[in-house]
């Protein structure tokens, strides 16, 4: 991951940053995470309780709630418009 993302500090902040680190591309652009392709989902620990809210650093569709987050996790950067638990 480190080299993918060229040493730099935050490794994974924000979707484009993950996706470079995993070396996940527009290649995979409508790739299923369930078929056991180039990238899937892996049993991990118990459910999150996952949140959603507005996306952020957009102009388009900026009130769709198509960011997801854990509730409570530090890492997360900016605002956190709650969706209900």
């Amino acid at each position: 991951m480190r080299a993918r993302r060229f040493g730099a500090r935050d490794l994974c902040r924000g979707p484009g940053r993950l996706c470079a680190a995993l070396a996940i591309d527009r290649s995979h652009d409508g790739c299923s995470l369930f078929d056991g392709g180039a990238v899937w989902l892996a049993r991990g620990r118990p459910p999150l309780r996952v949140r959603t809210s507005r996306r952020i650093g957009i102009a388009r569709a900026a009130e769709r709630r198509l960011r997801f987050y854990e509730a409570g996790n530090p890492f997360v950067s900016g605002p956190r418009f709650l969706s209900p638990p």
